[in-house]
């Protein structure tokens, strides 16, 4: 664990310059701008850690995109597509149409972080080295920050621990972020209350936990949150909370499954 963690410091030192971007965001933005009544952007979710991410410039982002079987399989043309862990429930990038760009958090099957800083046309994308886990040994993953201008959006991959200081930095200010509360692969509910009060999104939308009525109420209990009937959010900057709230999605026609 040691070289991992000299491998964690290390990448994280590599990435600083990116996460200043949302860091600079809250000081310049936050209070100061108006923005349009539209949305800054869409969020549709598909399932598991499964989302696509549309921008007001309609720029599309697709986030660890899940093998069939445990849900419907949508048809989808993104522009950049992430993957955060290598396995067939999150890297499963054959579904995308159109020949995007994919950005992978791993390299080397999985064994090794791989940096990301990239400009794919209006946003900002980079990712940060994380933990996750399988029945209680560490494996690397990745989080993914989409920084679109108006919004700072946090993907946490199959993120299994609090985050350190120097993580923290490097996310910086986060409007919207996705977070795992299964346990078992990710963090448990308890630890995922935890980072929600670490990193303090105005939106939390609660992912990889298989419809469990039991988990999410475990995660929700005695929080600011409200179920939407539909997969689709739309987040406008101007009409952001002012506390964090988790916004729970209905992804359209559960298989039911396990994975990682």
């Amino acid at each position: 664990m040691k070289s991992f963690a000299l491998a964690l410091l290390f990448f994280l030192s590599f990435a600083s310059l990116a996460a200043a971007s949302c860091r600079d965001l809250d000081l310049t933005q936050r209070g100061s701008l108006a923005y349009a009544a539209e949305a800054d952007a869409v969020i549709q979710y598909f399932g598991h850690n499964f989302f696509q991410i549309t921008t007001s410039k309609g720029t599309k982002i697709v986030t660890d995109p899940l093998a069939p079987g445990m849900y419907p399989t949508p048809d989808l043309w993104p522009n950049v597509v992430t993957v955060g862990r290598e396995h067939p429930n999150h890297n499963y990038v054959e579904l995308a149409h159109g020949n995007p760009i994919i950005l992978r958090g791993l390299k080397n099957y999985g064994a090794e972080w791989n940096s990301v800083s990239v400009n794919v046309k209006d946003v900002f994308i980079y990712n940060l080295p994380i933990y996750q886990q399988a029945f209680g040994t560490a494996l690397k993953g990745a989080a993914f920050i989409f920084d679109t201008g108006a919004l700072c959006i946090a993907h946490l991959g199959d993120l299994s621990h609090t985050l350190t200081p120097e993580q923290l930095k490097q996310i910086g200010r986060i409007d919207v972020a996705m977070i795992p509360i299964g346990g078992v692969f990710t963090m448990p509910p308890d630890t995922a209350r935890e980072v929600l009060a670490q990193i303090k999104p105005k939106i939390a939308i609660p992912m990889h936990y298989r419809d469990s009525a039991y988990i999410l109420d475990a995660f929700i209990q005695g929080l600011p949150a409200r179920r939407l009937d539909g997969d689709t959010l739309a987040v406008s900057k101007s009409a952001l909370p002012k506390e964090t709230q988790i916004v729970v999605m209905k992804p359209k026609g559960s298989f039911g499954g396990w994975g990682g």
